[in-house]
């Protein structure tokens, strides 16, 4: 394995602008260097390759065959530093792919009206997005950002908080036509609900009682791995769910869902991230592109629930 010279890039500069320039004086001033210092370079150089690469004369340069192989070689090596620095310097201009994973609720809602006019302000960027609800590892993944609802995990993730979210337990008008309405968290054993299948951090659903949060959930009739899928099937009658507003407040507003327990409901919320590595380097100019732009745009607001004379429940912004 070759050994690790900071110096090295610099001495083969100095060694093409030599046969460049045809000398050491001239190559000496157009670096700002002395003549004395191009010559240890280049006596440097060829002693750490052991090969001499340069015959000198009174009168000229003349380059040995393995001085003329090594030029070669040095011209088209610089020229690709050349190209790669100035890559990563147009990052100044977003450009290329940006991989975002998301949870489906998420990105169907919010983050999918949206894409089209992000990539028509960004026409250089190419997009990569993934929607699940599973919490994936963003360097595992090679994922730019990704977004988290609910508590966020220590970690050296950078987050930025997009909006809030109150948690409510809904059914369908037909399923509680059939099971009756639970009167209190003690009557959700006797009703059925819609889980999950990975782990959640909470394992019941809170509930307030006085100054204390107690904790009850149905037993479960059906598990899911998404929050869209436990929302369609809350619609579809099979259960109680307990799923955030900005899921399924076009769904409470419309009478599709209805709110159970709210007098027990503690008020808690899920607060909504983007998430993205950022610690180690400077921040991708796609990713701080996406970033802002979500800041800028995405609205998740975090309204309360108020019971209309109709009966209808309504959200109050």
């Amino acid at each position: 394995m070759a050994r690790f010279d900071t110096n090295r890039s610099a001495e083969m500069e100095v060694f093409v602008r030599v046969v460049d320039f045809g000398g050491f004086t001239q190559a000496a001033r157009k670096l700002r260097l002395t003549p004395s210092g191009v010559s240890k370079l280049i006596s440097r150089l060829e002693e750490r390759l052991g090969s001499r690469l340069i015959n000198r004369t009174t009168r000229k340069l003349i380059l040995t065959e393995e001085g003329q192989a090594f030029y070669q070689r040095a011209v088209r090596i610089l020229g690709e530093m050349e190209e790669a620095e100035r890559e990563a310097a147009s990052g100044a201009t977003p450009r290329g792919r940006l991989t975002v994973n998301s949870n489906i609720p998420f990105g169907m809602l919010h983050l999918m009206p949206l894409i089209p006019r992000f990539l028509a302000w960004h026409p250089e960027i190419t997009l990569d997005l993934v929607l699940t609800d599973t919490l994936i590892d963003l360097m595992q993944e090679r994922a730019d950002v990704a977004i988290r609802v609910g508590p966020l995990r220590a970690s050296r993730l950078i987050a930025r908080k997009l909006g809030t979210s109150r948690m409510v337990v809904v059914g369908a008008p037909d399923y509680l036509a059939r099971a009756g309405t639970p009167k209190t968290p003690a009557n959700l054993a006797e009703h059925r609900g819609i889980s999950w299948t990975f782990p959640r951090i909470r394992g019941g659903w809170p509930f307030k009682r006085g100054d204390r949060t107690e904790e009850a959930v149905p037993p479960p009739v059906a598990r899911v791995s998404d929050g869209e899928a436990a929302r369609r099937l809350a619609l579809g009658g099979v259960g109680l769910a307990r799923l955030a507003i900005f899921h399924i407040g076009s769904d409470i507003e419309s009478g599709r869902l209805v709110p159970v327990l709210q007098g027990y409901n503690p008020g808690d919320r899920e607060d909504i991230h983007a998430v993205y590595v950022g610690h180690t380097a400077p921040l991708p100019a796609r990713v701080r592109a996406f970033i802002d732009f979500l800041a800028e745009h995405v609205r998740v607001s975090d309204p309360a629930l108020k019971r209309a004379e109709n009966g209808r429940w309504k959200l109050v912004r």
